[in-house]
């Protein structure tokens, strides 16, 4: 299953209880007021009558919504936490040459790269549908990915290891006009970056302290980033 099924598929579940949970509070809205009409005395006029079932149709719709929370709840949890499995390709036939062996492994590891990649990037962007779809990365046999954001732009991604021997991932945007590798450690300096560029504007991605944060918020303002 590819990244973009695996959403589509996430999105019609959530759909799906989102809805569930919508006809669980009409049905019991609809039967509050039916039992609530049932309910008021003959004696009252059909404007109290009526009052009193629009009462018991909220009370019915509170009430069924809540019993249904109790199913629904959990499975909104686990979709929030359990992303659909992924179904990998099948793996290769055994190679009959080292030539073909030595494909199939370079192709292997630029798989792992462009992997590593949007894993690590949770680093730098917390959310689920951006840097974190591997299908976008392109992954290199020496272990380093890109990530095409715009034409002429690029986010690198490489890992270095620390003092303790662990790889500690490193994003750096690239472009192709000869500008300076820049360090990224958000995704807000990518942000700024691209509106700078789509702006005319020195494309230098921002931090809260850099000293050219509050110029580049005052002259971007109004300019949706791409």
């Amino acid at each position: 299953m590819t990244a973009t099924l695996r959403q589509t598929a996430t999105t019609v579940a959530n759909t799906m209880i989102e809805g569930a949970s919508t006809a669980s509070a009409l049905i019991g809205g609809a039967g509050g007021a039916y039992i609530g009409y049932q309910l008021a005395p003959a004696s009252w006029s059909e404007g109290a009558r009526l009052a009193f079932a629009g009462a018991a149709a909220v009370v019915g719709a509170i009430a069924v919504d809540g019993l249904a929370e109790l199913l629904l709840a959990p499975l909104r949890r686990l979709m929030r936490r359990s992303p659909l499995s992924v179904t990998r390709a099948p793996a290769p036939a055994p190679a009959d040459t080292l030539d073909e062996a030595l494909t199939q492994v370079a192709a292997a590891t630029e798989d792992d790269a462009a992997n590593h990649a949007a894993g690590a990037s949770i680093r730098i962007d917390h959310g689920d549908n951006f840097l974190r779809n591997e299908d976008r990365w392109r992954g290199y046999e020496n272990g380093e990915a890109s990530f095409y954001l715009a034409p002429g732009v690029w986010l690198h991604y490489r890992s270095d290891k620390d003092k303790h021997g662990y790889g500690d991932p490193r994003f750096t945007l690239l472009t192709g006009d000869g500008e300076q590798p820049v360090v990224i450690t958000g995704v807000e300096q990518i942000r700024h970056h691209l509106a700078a560029r789509a702006a005319g504007l020195p494309a230098v991605p921002v931090t809260a302290d850099s000293d050219m944060a509050d110029v580049l918020d005052d002259d971007l303002t109004g300019v949706h980033a791409v």
